[in-house]
């Protein structure tokens, strides 16, 4: 499951890919397509995140917590879909944040992100991929373990790195950061269940421009044209 992983990545995550819970999580992948079942993101787009922002040019990481469960929607990226789908609600909270937060933001009509992940947003969720319209289905394989290495990894050989910790699922990843090095802001999560109770009006977005502009780093174009 390496082979395609960016060079910077590899370089940090090599020795999982030899461990027994990552040999256990590939049988499983395997097991479930021989099963029958549908899986996303497809295997080319697994790796998304670490592809598209390289490991020594991560700069802030918005964490989720499982891929898109319909068809044609997960493609690699926490939050974000293909373009041509329909904008899911969360995302849609987001993009309404950010109207009131970033001056001259306007609402995008696709839900497709990868223009922040190759500034340097890592979108990155917790588990990398799910059985077709069963949410939480690849919970608790493995996934998880790997993507705590990959935040203790940011913690440990990178500074002023920006995490985005919407949820109580997310801020339960605060532990792995060093606070003394990073930055961590969190918030309720988008969804249209909670979004009202602190993601709206917490400026996350202008916020992290000024934490990277205070440490020198050119701040993110949060604009998405359509």
């Amino acid at each position: 499951m390496s082979a395609a992983l960016e060079p910077g990545w590899l370089a940090v995550l090599e020795d999982e890919f030899e461990k027994d819970y990552m040999k256990s999580l590939k049988s499983f992948l395997v097991a479930e397509k021989e099963k029958g079942f549908q899986v996303y993101p497809k295997g080319a787009d697994i790796f998304n995140a670490l592809n598209t922002t390289p490991f020594d040019k991560v700069k802030v990481v918005i964490l989720g917590q499982d891929p898109y469960h319909g068809a044609n929607q997960a493609h690699g990226l926490s939050f974000s879909v293909q373009k041509g789908i329909t904008v899911p609600p969360s995302l849609k909270n987001i993009y309404k944040e950010l109207e009131t937060d970033i001056e001259g933001f306007v609402m995008p009509q696709h839900g497709n992100l990868t223009h922040w992940a190759e500034q340097g947003v890592l979108l990155l969720n917790a588990t990398l991929t799910v059985r077709a319209s069963e949410a939480g289905s690849h919970q608790n394989k493995g996934w998880e373990i790997f993507t705590d290495e990959i935040i203790k990894a940011l913690s440990e050989k990178r500074k002023y790195i920006v995490f985005l910790l919407w949820g109580k699922y997310a801020q339960q990843k605060a532990s792995l950061i060093d606070q003394q090095k990073h930055y961590v802001l969190t918030a309720a999560h988008p969804s249209p269940f909670s979004a009202h109770t602190g993601f709206l009006g917490s400026k996350h977005f202008s916020k992290t421009n000024q934490l990277l502009i205070q440490n020198n780093l050119t701040p993110i174009n949060w604009k998405i044209s359509s």
